[in-house]
């Protein structure tokens, strides 16, 4: 590293902190304005507010606007560079372009790590708050949350283990109880046991459920034998924990726990987990994304141009929107179709890859 990279690289980190607590002030003013009557309606205090809701809501801007960040900073010092003919005297000191390229791959490199980091471990802890906030003051009454879940909300149907299949309706968090329950137990593809309730309660002291009015049949080839139960207590492999139906889940599991959720969930046959393989595999791709974007921005802003800073960062808003629409299209075709999810998360990347590389090849060294 000799003292231009450096040079570069400062100018790199600074314009990216600038632009990162700028967008950061708008995006605070923005939902702020929008949210106005939530917390008044909290009836929370500022300071309580801030630690509640803020203070997981601009780690999660940040992340999801961090590889946006990172090309603004890049088009705008580095064009400010080309337009004081400073690249010009770089390379006419004959540093060949791959060597001027070399702060900002480093630079690139950097913040993707920052960002991969982050988006496994600390932004999932931070989006706690802000989903518990959402959850508990701003959703409450919001109908789309829990029209994507059908007609009941509370309502499980899962597989508790290979050969046991259970169904639990309008269950109750809070007196961890149900208004219904049924059991079926499947051997060689054919029902062997069934049992149902019409209330299934969660015993803490004995660590187990308790049926409330139950009914068991035993079946076999040639008769069926039924058990009636005022109360019968049983052993599932699912906690009350785990009955949750959570809008924000995906976005407060670590990457380790997410990937343990996904693993867990396909064992018991649940449907609908394609969101969060998406969410799994873009916490990989997104950092990939800071360094495309890096490469894509320098390779852009290098060229001097009459238009100067402006024709640049006119550009750069076109590509990243084409990103991002891109990015969009993918994750839906994925979540709401049969697109492999890895695939819908990489996509973007694939395609920019080779508009980085047209781009390379093009630009005057």
């Amino acid at each position: 590293m000799k003292k231009i990279d450096w040079y570069i690289l400062k100018k790199f980190l600074v314009t990216f902190i600038f632009c990162l607590l700028l967008f950061t002030v708008i995006a605070v003013a923005v939902d702020t304005s929008e949210k106005t009557d939530n917390f008044v309606q909290s009836g929370l205090s500022t300071y309580e507010i801030i630690t509640q809701y803020f203070f997981g809501f601009v780690p999660f801007i940040w992340s999801l606007l961090f590889p946006l960040f990172v090309f603004i900073a890049v088009i705008f010092f580095t064009s400010k560079m080309a337009s004081n003919s400073e690249i010009i005297a770089i390379l006419a000191s004959g540093t060949s372009y791959n060597r001027f390229l070399r702060p900002y791959i480093i630079g690139g490199l950097f913040l993707s790590i920052v960002l991969w980091v982050g988006t496994r471990y600390w932004i999932p802890k931070a989006n706690v708050l802000r989903s518990n906030f959402q959850q508990n003051y701003i959703d409450k009454n919001n109908p789309n949350i829990n029209r994507q879940y059908g007609n009941c909300y509370n309502c499980f149907y899962l597989r508790a283990d290979s050969n046991t299949f259970v169904g639990i309706k309008n269950f109750d968090t809070a007196s961890k109880s149900s208004s219904g329950f049924f059991l079926d137990r499947v051997k060689n593809n054919q029902l062997t046991y069934n049992i149902r309730a019409n209330r299934l309660v969660w015993n803490a002291s004995k660590n187990k459920w308790e049926l409330i009015n139950a009914v068991e049949r035993f079946i076999d080839s040639l008769e069926e034998k039924v058990v009636y139960h005022d109360t019968l207590t049983i052993r599932l492999l699912v906690q009350p924990s785990e009955l949750r139906k959570d809008y924000y889940l995906k976005d407060k599991l670590t990457t380790p726990e997410l990937v343990a959720f996904i693993r867990k969930e396909e064992k018991r046959g649940t449907e609908g987990l394609n969101t969060f393989e998406v969410e799994r595999h873009r916490r990989n791709a997104t950092p990939t994304t800071v360094f495309l974007l890096t490469i894509i921005g320098v390779v852009i802003a290098s060229r001097k141009t009459r238009g100067g800073s402006g024709v640049h960062l006119a550009l750069g808003i076109t590509i990243a929107a084409l990103f991002i629409i891109a990015d969009r299209f993918s994750t839906v075709f994925a979540t709401k179709g049969n697109f492999p999810p890895m695939l819908a998360a990489w996509i973007p990347n694939l395609a920019f890859a080779f508009v980085a590389y047209w781009l390379y090849r093009r630009t005057p060294k």
